[in-house]
């Protein structure tokens, strides 16, 4: 998937701006990282999946992690380094957390003051890290698939998330049972099919909301039978309406 690794031994604490589609090549850290986008919709890349999270999610990425990044819609991105031996969530995969309104305020002026150790920036660190403690997680994963057959039917909804084919249809494009599919999805993916389909959807959905696609348009293109059932879905997912979604 990722070429060109660049190794940059200590992650960044920063913030940094990204147009519409810009992109941060593969690369890694020795310390770990939480990438958290202030503003737009940040897409996060590994060999082992995708990962995106809009105003409300930030993304915890490990030491070591080959990651990519790429923006949709203008990106206010904000990094915070934190050394390998300092891990206060015990995560070593990326993971998607929530972001409440004190939280979100800790990153942005956590990333935005001098890199120092003034007694000051150490108790908004330490603030900042007791609130990522109590930060649920949240299921935006999309994995990648190994099987070579599942990754040839996974590429074809990437293509168009709008295809609204059954498991069984796809399996006669790809040349699988629809029971061979089913297994695979549970045995190399822990997901069913329609909760894979579900997830693609909706990290397609937050890309095109970043992009000031309008919400009919949006359920639309991702394959929601109406504007009703994706604003349904997305609220159950995301606690609120696509129209209301804090994009930037």
């Amino acid at each position: 998937m990722m070429t060109k690794i660049r190794h940059n031994p200590v992650a960044p604490t920063r913030t940094q701006r990204l147009a519409s589609g810009g992109t941060i090549d593969a690369h890694r850290h020795d310390d770990h990282q939480i990438v958290y986008a202030g503003r737009g919709v940040l897409a996060v890349t590994t060999s082992a999946g995708s990962w995106v999270a809009p105003g409300t999610r930030a993304i915890w990425v490990p030491a070591g992690t080959v990651h990519a990044h790429r923006a949709h819609g203008e990106l206010e991105l904000h990094l915070v380094g934190l050394p390998a031996t300092d891990n206060p969530l015990g995560l070593d995969t990326p993971t998607v957390l929530a972001v409440g309104p004190l939280l979100r305020e800790l990153i942005i002026a956590y990333t935005r003051t001098p890199d120092d150790d003034s007694p000051e920036r150490i108790r908004l660190r330490a603030v900042l890290l007791d609130q990522l403690r109590a930060s649920p997680q949240q299921p935006l994963h999309l994995p990648t698939p190994a099987s070579p057959l599942l990754r040839t039917l996974c590429d074809i909804l990437r293509a168009d998330p709008a295809d609204s084919r059954t498991l069984a249809e796809l399996g006669h494009q790809v040349g699988a049972s629809d029971r061979t599919l089913s297994r695979l999805f549970r045995s190399d993916l822990n997901m069913t099919f329609p909760q894979w389909r579900t997830q693609l959807r909706l990290q397609h959905a937050l890309v095109l909301l970043a992009e000031k696609t309008s919400v009919t348009t949006v359920a639309h293109q991702c394959g929601w039978s109406s504007t009703s059932a994706f604003i349904d879905v997305f609220r159950r997912a995301f606690g609120h309406t696509p129209g209301s979604y804090p994009t930037g």
